[in-house]
């Protein structure tokens, strides 16, 4: 098992998460809340929404046992993308909880949380590469 292929996040509000990814970050989908689940046509890695309590009974975990946590991260190919990025979540209504700035490994990166608290970063490199999908080449 070498890739990723879908993350899920439960959400408590699908229309409200939908309205965030969708319409503030830009992420395609033609999901809608009706359908129970919604998919995005994004390069690469594929994201879902899926109602939090489905999923947490589908995993039989509870949230309160520390199912929500997680970190996810968008690799850009600027630092003016990465203050994009911040500020597209921003007036989606995200939490930035770190500003861009120069990171201990020589990169450019800040964080910020969805409506549901998940956190994401968004982050830079000079030395990244990506391929011919705009995905991050990772070299061993």
């Amino acid at each position: 098992m070498n890739s990723i292929h879908l993350i899920t996040l439960g959400c408590s509000s699908l229309k409200r998460s939908l309205a965030f990814y969708r319409d503030g970050l830009g992420m395609q989908t033609s999901g809608s809340p009706e359908d129970g689940i919604i998919f995005f046509q994004n390069a690469g890695t594929r994201l879902a929404l899926f109602p939090k309590d489905q999923l947490a009974e589908d995993i039989g975990a509870a949230p309160s046992e520390g199912f929500t946590g997680m970190t996810l991260a968008y690799n850009t190919k600027s630092e003016q993308e990465v203050r994009d990025v911040l500020q597209a979540a921003h007036n989606a209504g995200g939490t930035i909880v770190k500003e861009a700035q120069r990171v201990y490994w020589g990169g450019y990166s800040g964080y910020f949380r969805d409506p549901d608290g998940y956190y994401w970063e968004a982050a830079y490199s000079e030395d990244w590469k990506f391929n011919d999908h705009d995905m991050l080449i990772i070299n061993e």
